[in-house]
């Protein structure tokens, strides 16, 4: 086969057709660009605008905490106007902000711009995922499972190219990293001009020569949908995967075990070849909120293994630490893969076609959150000591049976077709939030 049919066979294999595709080229952008900066971001506070620890901890903390708002505003945004639209604004507006930190080394300025990036950033990540949905159609855990791949190699490639850059030291190298993100972005908003708006089945799209029908009912608000807000609050608890990989281990190789200080970032490179290589083929076990749910039992024991293999790492010799710090890391890898497939096809089927923006926004408060309090609570089960893991294991347990419970219990009332519509697909008068019977993709 040539090499030409070869590439036309695997684009085949995209959904979404061509735009699909041009997403696909954007997040691979998008993340090379951010790769580039967050590993020298605090580095560049304190080495070239002169911020001391203290205050680059506040600029961190206020802007993560602003950044929570993106999400919902995005949602919301996003079932009024066209998406594509609003992430091209997104990614404008994370340009400038970024941009602007080269103009001042002044704290308050710094924060203020820092903010406005953050609070892009959370809507983006949202706004990304509804444009998946709406272009994969039935096939959307499949592309996401493809652009959340084509993301961590994007990942992957701007740490390597930034850590060339910051092996060089001085004030330009750090400026070029945070130019080279900028320059990202504004590729990704070129690139996102060129994609077709995809059917939203919450906003009726007409030519010059026809007018929106009024609609005869308010759209549904995630904000009163009780079943709904209770997923969002288990989800919050099961992103902590991200927390213990990204701080619990590379904090506790530090201060609890024997094994050598080089085995963080070793165990960071085998989480991202673990996403590339599994997180699609992972993902035909999540196609259908069935299937979705199903993953839940496995997801909660591979964090339970990891949280055990993460106390038997202070148990024994400098070999015993690494290796059992490898089945940790590898475990939670697996309990990060199943929770982004599980997470990604419940928080769409679970919403109403009429306010699918709203209620992913709404979902997106529970990585946003876990950013924020997940690392403070990692910190404080290494405080604890050895036996808070398991506690922490425990916890998962508890919280994926609520989930596992709550899911069962809407996707009856929705009814054997929950989650199967396509999107565009005409919508039936909402029901009551809660109270009642809400729609599904």
């Amino acid at each position: 086969m040539s090499l030409s049919r070869k590439r036309s066979a695997l684009y085949a294999r995209i959904p979404g057709g061509a735009d699909g595709r041009r997403m696909l080229w954007i997040a691979l952008i998008n993340k090379a660009g951010t790769g580039l900066w967050m590993g020298a971001a605090a580095l560049y506070f304190t080495l070239v605008t002169g911020l001391s620890v203290a205050e680059v901890g506040v600029l961190l903390g206020v802007s993560g905490a602003v950044g929570i708002a993106g999400a919902p505003l995005a949602g919301h945004l996003a079932d009024r106007f066209p998406v594509t639209r609003i992430i091209i604004g997104a990614q404008l507006q994370q340009a400038v902000a970024l941009l602007a930190l080269l103009t001042t080394d002044n704290f308050a300025l710094l924060v203020l711009y820092s903010a406005v990036n953050s609070l892009a950033d959370r809507g983006a990540n949202v706004l990304t995922k509804l444009y998946a949905a709406r272009i994969a159609g039935p096939d959307r855990t499949t592309y996401q499972a493809v652009q959340r791949t084509v993301s961590n190699a994007g990942w992957a490639l701007g740490g390597l190219a930034g850590a060339l850059a910051l092996a060089v030291g001085t004030t330009h190298a750090y400026q070029a990293l945070l130019i080279g993100n900028v320059v990202s972005f504004a590729v990704a908003a070129a690139l996102t001009l060129r994609c077709a708006e995809p059917p939203s089945p919450s906003r009726l799209v007409t030519d010059s020569t026809e007018s929106a029908p009024a609609p005869t009912t308010p759209p549904s608000n995630p904000w009163r949908d009780r079943s709904y807000l209770l997923f969002t609050l288990t989800e919050t608890a099961l992103f902590l995967d991200d927390a213990v990989l990204q701080v619990g281990i590379p904090l506790w190789i530090v201060h609890a075990t024997d094994a050598p200080h080089g085995l963080a970032p070793l165990l960071m490179v085998l989480n991202c070849v673990l996403v590339v290589c599994c997180q699609v083929p992972l993902s035909r076990f999540g196609s259908t909120p069935d299937k979705a749910r199903g993953l839940l039992v496995p997801l909660a024991g591979c964090f339970v293994v990891g949280c055990a293999a993460l106390t038997a790492s202070t148990l024994g010799s400098t070999w015993l630490a690494a290796a059992a710090l490898t089945v940790a890391a590898v475990a939670l890898t697996f309990a990060e893969i199943l929770h982004a497939i599980a997470s990604w096809e419940l928080s769409i089927a679970l919403a109403p076609d009429d306010a699918q923006g709203a209620y992913l926004g709404v979902h997106g408060l529970s990585s946003s959150a876990q950013r924020s309090g997940g690392p403070l609570l990692v910190t404080a089960v290494i405080a604890a000591g050895p036996l808070a893991w398991p506690a922490l294991g425990a916890g998962v347990i508890v919280t994926v049976a609520a989930q596992s419970r709550l899911v069962r219990k809407r996707l009856i009332r929705q009814g054997p077709a929950a989650g199967h519509a396509v999107a565009g697909a005409p919508v039936p008068a909402p029901a009551e939030s809660d109270a009642a019977t809400p729609r599904t993709t």
